[in-house]
């Protein structure tokens, strides 16, 4: 693929805004340490230490922000970033944070916030697809067998032919926006599923099995694990 994806302007939206009632936690997830540091920070280091170096937005609850702020100061956290209010779902809150992007060449990238372990090879790529076919969504090939329940019966699904979807999920600008200015439905689950209502093709990338999503407790030990493993930048 062409390199020249790194002449256009290259952002990232990292959305964080989830509880922390499924990790147990008084506070959301996205700010608990890891290796010392908050999770949300390493989100923002992996796509600053990329070759595309995209501006960052990160959207966080308004209640939040000054939380956010306090972190930032303590942790000496000195990567530019622009804070963004979130919306009623994360469908609002990526719109949001669109608002702030006003060149429609612009390569987007949309980040989960407690993804903390993303490769800058499955980011780079995701740029560079997005830059030759409008849209590039991170997936990884299913380990498991799968069954899918439907009218009370479970039926075997081919795993070859099944793709789990991660983040990030990077588009064209003008895509995006065209995409997000549909009516909110509740189907929209993510960035991809927005823009295939759109109209448009989505084109997969190869993620990594090790991009894991901090949900439970017990993913900040293997988060942590995998993160000792990494080669350090």
């Amino acid at each position: 693929m062409s390199p020249n994806y790194q002449l256009l302007p290259t952002y990232v939206i990292i959305v964080a805004g989830g509880s922390g009632s499924r990790m147990k936690s008084a506070v959301p997830k996205q700010f608990l340490l890891l290796n010392g540091k908050p999770v949300l920070m390493h989100t923002i280091e992996a796509f600053n230490n990329t070759d595309a170096k995209p501006k960052v937005i990160l959207v966080l609850p308004s209640d939040y922000h000054q939380y956010w702020q306090q972190l930032v100061n303590e942790h000496e956290f000195t990567i530019p970033h622009q804070l963004v209010t979130g919306g009623e779902t994360r469908f609002h809150s990526v719109k949001n944070g669109l608002d702030l992007i006003t060149d429609n060449e612009a390569l987007v990238a949309v980040q989960d916030a407690v993804r903390p372990l993303t490769s800058s090879s499955v980011i780079d790529e995701a740029y560079k697809c997005a830059h030759e076919h409008e849209t590039a969504v991170v997936a990884v090939k299913s380990r498991d067998s799968i069954r899918q329940v439907k009218d009370g019966k479970s039926v075997s699904l081919i795993r070859d032919e099944i793709y789990l979807v991660q983040t990030p999920q990077t588009f064209k600008a003008s895509l995006l926006r065209k995409a997000y200015e549909q009516p909110f439905d509740t189907k929209f689950t993510d960035d991809a599923s927005v823009v295939e209502q759109y109209g448009a093709e989505i084109k997969l990338t190869e993620g990594d099995h090790s991009n894991i999503k901090i949900t439970f407790p017990e993913d900040i030990a293997v988060a942590e694990l995998l993160l000792s493993k990494k080669p350090q930048v």
